[in-house]
């Protein structure tokens, strides 16, 4: 499965990407995240692994993320493997005028095993699920002081 989503945030880009970059940050706009913790590699550059642990339901869900492609304030592109699921995703940031940033995320999602059967079924809440996180993002990075 394949998607394209993109949201105009109103924070210029170089403090978007200040915010964006922060792993302090991502409990402030990825619900439900319980933690995040570096694995291996240099953090915040291609090759590194971490562990992110999220409370989905009664239980929890990890992922790993593994960072392939970091050229910000451009590009930050980062692979996401779950137990049936690996999930590429590109992200884009352009200016869009002064004080804004245009983020545009490029999704793939492969599915093996069971969750084969649980992408076509719940394929759709993918796309909904990924931009409420961007949503999220925008509400946090506009909420926040101006440096």
């Amino acid at each position: 499965m394949k998607y394209t989503q993109e949201i105009v945030v109103d924070v210029p880009r170089a403090r978007f990407i200040e915010l964006f970059d922060d792993p302090d940050n991502l409990p402030k706009w990825q619900s439900g995240l319980i933690s995040f913790e570096p694995l291996s590699g240099e953090p915040g550059r291609p090759g590194a692994k971490s562990r992110l642990t999220f409370k989905r339901g009664k239980g929890t869900m990890e992922m790993i993320e593994t960072i392939t492609d970091r050229d910000l304030p451009d590009v930050f592109e980062a692979t996401y493997d779950a137990k049936g699921v690996h999930n590429i995703c590109r992200n884009e940031f352009h200016e869009a005028g002064s004080h804004a940033t245009r983020w545009v995320a490029h999704n793939v999602f492969e599915f093996t095993g069971a969750m084969k059967f649980a992408g076509a079924l719940f394929g759709k809440s993918f796309p909904k699920a990924s931009y409420k996180y961007q949503e999220a993002f925008k509400a946090f990075a506009e909420s926040q002081p101006k440096p």
